[in-house]
């Protein structure tokens, strides 16, 4: 589908897009299905509640609340989407153009922010090319913002926000028989059997790493982190007591790994973009932008300190649940 800007719409409320009044729920006696539905439910509701401060700008953690949204609503799709029918596919598809022009933006806002804070402290002498340096940023995020507010403008943006809407309340085509093979299934247990193989895959890339990974090998195993933490997620409520209890601990394990991987991709990222002016600059600035990657290569380094034993944490939960 192409990008067709038209004049910014209002906002739009979950009836809008013929949600139920109330969110959708699920528990350890419904079918899988039910809890994947009340998932993208769930989310598509956050997506509406956080669009109008995306695109007013208003708020940084609008736009970064949007896009997490998003990010959860393609996880599950990946991994359990075939119960909603044939249509999750392009769904998801279409959630990752999404989210690509909303990362986009969030990735210049992580940035900005974390260089504000960064030259908070130098010299006073040193704070002109500073802000030198840091408004080149700001103009490639003014431009991504463009980009993006004609994405959420588009035909194309209304259409996804009908489709997933539909995956939701089950009126998407071939639910129905979707749903048919789906009660045949066993029910909690099923969901939490779904954890196998993104955790399958999270031991993979962590036995394929080397003693000192590359930077962007270690930026995957973030991402197969987070795919099982989104499965853990989506299982929690069709688990057992105890099962809901080791879920849990995994959740936990997984988001602290991915907090340090993603403060290790965050450093590596903003040493390379600042090491790249550089060559753009002379003076103060090119000095202040020394500086700063001095200070990301550090990060960076703390970081590859902590991330193996946290993984140790997340082998013992996730044997203990499978």
């Amino acid at each position: 589908m192409s990008t067709d800007s038209t004049p910014e719409a209002p906002a739009v409320t979950p009836a809008g897009l013929g949600l139920p009044d109330q969110p959708l729920t699920a528990g350890p006696q419904d079918p899988p299905a039910a809890h994947v539905r009340a998932k993208v439910d769930a989310q598509l509701r956050a997506l509406l509640r956080y669009e109008p401060g995306t695109r007013s700008g208003a708020d940084p953690e609008d736009l970064h609340q949007m896009r997490v949204a998003v990010r959860r609503m393609r996880s599950v799709l990946k991994l359990s989407g075939e119960l909603l029918g044939p249509d999750a596919e392009r769904v998801r598809v279409e959630l990752g153009w999404l989210g690509g022009a909303l990362g986009e933006v969030r990735d210049h806002d992580v940035l900005i922010e974390h260089l504000h804070e960064v030259v908070r402290d130098f010299e006073e002498q040193d704070q002109p090319a500073a802000a030198e340096l840091i408004a080149v940023f700001t103009g490639q995020r003014g431009r991504s913002k463009g980009k993006l507010t004609r994405a959420l403008n588009s035909k194309r943006y209304r259409q996804l926000r009908l489709d997933t809407a539909a995956l939701a309340t089950g009126s998407a085509a071939g639910q129905e028989a979707a749903r048919a093979e789906d009660t045949a299934k066993e029910k909690g247990a099923a969901l939490v059997g779904t954890l196998r193989k993104p955790y399958r895959r999270f031991r993979k890339a962590v036995r394929a790493l080397p003693a000192d990974p590359p930077d962007d090998e270690l930026h995957e195993l973030r991402i197969h982190c987070k795919r099982l933490r989104y499965a853990a997620e989506l299982a929690r409520p069709a688990a057992g007591k105890k099962g809901t209890k080791r879920i849990k601990t995994l959740v936990g394990a997984t988001k602290e790994l991915q907090t340090v991987l993603g403060e290790h991709q965050d450093a590596v990222v903003a040493a390379e973009r600042v090491r790249a002016l550089v060559d753009e600059h002379e003076g103060g600035v090119a000095f202040v932008a020394g500086r700063i990657v001095e200070r990301e290569l550090a990060r960076r380094a703390e970081a590859r300190q902590a991330w193996r034993g946290i993984v140790k944490d997340i082998d013992s939960a996730a044997r203990a649940l499978l």
